[in-house]
């Protein structure tokens, strides 16, 4: 086994990176991608003397190309696994969109015993995102439907289609649009394997994390934008801090979904504002 992987219960590979010393954060990346989307907040947060951590979810990246498992409880038990073998204590955990909801999962079932200090939820897919009787403000399920037919039809055309128009805003007029962010997010999505990109459409949009939030007792910063496209802030930070013991909303005029990447300065400084609170 090499230095930045480690194998789980069921033989899954786990690639991950750990860089620096202090008080460790851990970065939960969002679907499709891999912890390299983190760039611009590892280098940040390195340079601030913290210990940053991320990981290639299963199916994801660089981690094994998973069939199985691929839904919101192992996901939340190979962060256990990880942060078990890098022996994490006092950490703040950090996801976005689908991470969001690997963090509030982790955090309720495994955070106790001083593993955890602080989380944060940016754009981040809780409560839940499909509409149901219970939750009708949610996306319908043809939304997510239509996403199964488009990744199984071209997954690579997909993959050029999310992050060149909503994901970044850059379908927005006016927007100043970054071929490099649209090829990156591209490159990241294709080193994942389609089997386990396509089983966790249903992991993000049908996972409920009503009780995972109710259960999380530390400070958790609910992050959003209020033109995010991919998951609609009324349908989830507005909900998700109501249900937060120890929650705090920061809504982002006009920002999109990935708003870490195109304004990290401003995503960075109120990151670093609320560690050191």
């Amino acid at each position: 086994m090499s230095s930045n992987t480690i194998t789980t219960k069921d033989g899954t590979q786990i690639f991950y990176k750990d860089w620096g010393t202090g008080q460790p954060i851990v970065f939960h990346h969002g679907w499709p991608l891999s912890s390299d989307d983190w760039d611009a907040q590892m280098l940040f947060f390195l340079n601030q003397g913290y210990r940053v951590i991320a990981h290639d979810r299963r199916g994801h990246g660089r981690s094994s190309q998973t069939a199985t498992g691929n839904e919101m409880d192992t996901y939340a038990a190979d962060v256990a696994a990880l942060t078990e073998h890098l022996g994490l204590k006092g950490a703040i955990h950090v996801g976005h969109s689908t991470g969001g909801g690997e963090v509030a999962r982790y955090v309720a079932q495994y955070g106790g015993h001083g593993r955890v200090a602080k989380a944060v939820l940016i754009g981040a897919v809780p409560p839940i995102m499909v509409k149901s009787d219970q939750n009708p403000g949610g996306l319908p399920l043809e939304v997510f439907d239509g996403f199964r037919t488009a990744l199984a039809a071209n997954r690579a055309q997909f993959f050029r289609d999310i992050p060149a128009g909503p994901f970044y805003g850059f379908n927005r007029p006016g927007a100043a649009v970054s071929q490099g962010v649209v090829d990156n997010w591209w490159r990241q999505g294709m080193m994942g394997g389609t089997k386990a990109h396509y089983d966790c459409i249903k992991a993000f949009s049908e996972t409920d994390f009503t009780e995972d939030l109710k259960k999380i007792e530390v400070p958790t910063l609910v992050m959003h934008g209020d033109d995010d496209q991919i998951v609609p802030i009324a349908d989830s930070a507005h909900l998700s801090v109501k249900l937060l013991k120890n929650g705090t909303l920061k809504v982002y005029k006009g920002l999109p979904h990935g708003m870490a990447t195109t304004h990290a300065d401003i995503i960075n400084a109120d990151l670093l504002a609320f560690f050191k609170a």
